[in-house]
């Protein structure tokens, strides 16, 4: 993580403590960096009204805050994260005894529509596999996501060790706890498992047992993923989709075609029953268009 630029001294030393208490609580890597960066932000912003001391800090303030952002072009959404981490920020001030009152309280998320999970219609499905199957490895990469469910962070730390298979002879991948998402075990239907083995067959000779790696061996990360495929999209054609909708698409199909939600629950690692209860409303109104426009042929 890079050193934060705050120059209050005082500031800098409670940023630092409240990054400690989120790696404490194995908060995932990705959260601890978003958070470190929002509250790198709002305390620099702090600084420059004036604010020398944190236990001064008022409403006011962090309405202003607020409104700095939406003037600077954040969205609704990314304000609203900021939000959520200047809460968690005073909340962690208050636990440490730093501060009495906690204005942050008060402090109200902008309005924003939330869109409904993006499902990738089987068009889209077909053009997608059709572009990635000229590069073996992201081919493997796309039928992974596509054909489990899981999340791009947690195909980025696959190891070797975590390709198994049981005593009936299933193929799975082990997903390793990470923050505060458990582990767990997601199996591999056949065609994940031959693009997968593939792969395997292609993959640069390296110390690393990282599972999917560079042509030098190093890790493949996160965005050199996201970027791999966003490119593909951009070639097959499919507008306004992220690398998340793989995800969404395997939520939506694997329910559509009867699978308990508990079962899908548990497959992608969901925390609350309620978050994958959602696509069930994203069926039901895909479903009932579809009756629609046939009735009208």
């Amino acid at each position: 993580m890079a050193n934060t630029q705050i120059n209050n001294r005082s500031f800098a030393a409670l940023h630092d403590s409240f990054v400690e208490e989120l790696k404490s609580k194995n908060r995932s890597e990705s959260t601890i960096i978003a958070y470190a960066k929002d509250i790198e932000q709002l305390l620099n912003f702090l600084s420059s009204r004036g604010v020398a001391d944190i236990s001064k800090a008022a409403i006011e303030d962090l309405e202003a805050f607020k409104k700095d952002l939406e003037q600077n072009n954040y969205t609704p959404k990314s304000v609203s994260r900021k939000i959520n981490s200047t809460r968690t920020f005073f909340k962690h001030l208050i636990e440490k005894s730093v501060i009495t009152d906690d204005p942050a309280e008060k402090l109200a998320h902008p309005k924003f529509e939330v869109k409904p999970p993006r499902v990738l219609t089987e068009m889209e499905y077909r053009s997608l596999r059709d572009v990635s199957r000229v590069d073996t490895r992201l081919y493997a990469i796309v039928e992974i996501l596509l054909q489990s469910g899981i999340r791009i962070s947690e195909l980025a730390g696959l190891k070797l060790e975590d390709i198994q298979e049981n005593d009936k002879g299933i193929k799975y991948i082990y997903i390793q706890a990470q923050g505060s998402h458990g582990s767990r075990p997601v199996p591999l239907n056949q065609a994940a498992h031959k693009a997968l083995s593939e792969y395997l067959q292609i993959r640069p000779e390296t110390e690393d047992d990282t599972l999917f790696v560079t042509k030098n061996g190093r890790p493949l990360l996160v965005r050199n993923i996201r970027t791999a495929i966003d490119k593909a999209f951009e070639k097959a054609g499919v507008k306004n989709a992220k690398v998340n909708d793989l995800r969404n698409t395997f939520i939506a199909h694997h329910l559509a075609n009867g699978v308990s939600l508990v079962t899908v629950s548990k497959l992608v690692g969901h925390k609350r029953l309620s978050t994958t209860e959602k696509y069930l409303n994203l069926i039901r109104n895909s479903k009932e268009e579809s009756e629609k426009n046939l009735k009208e042929l």
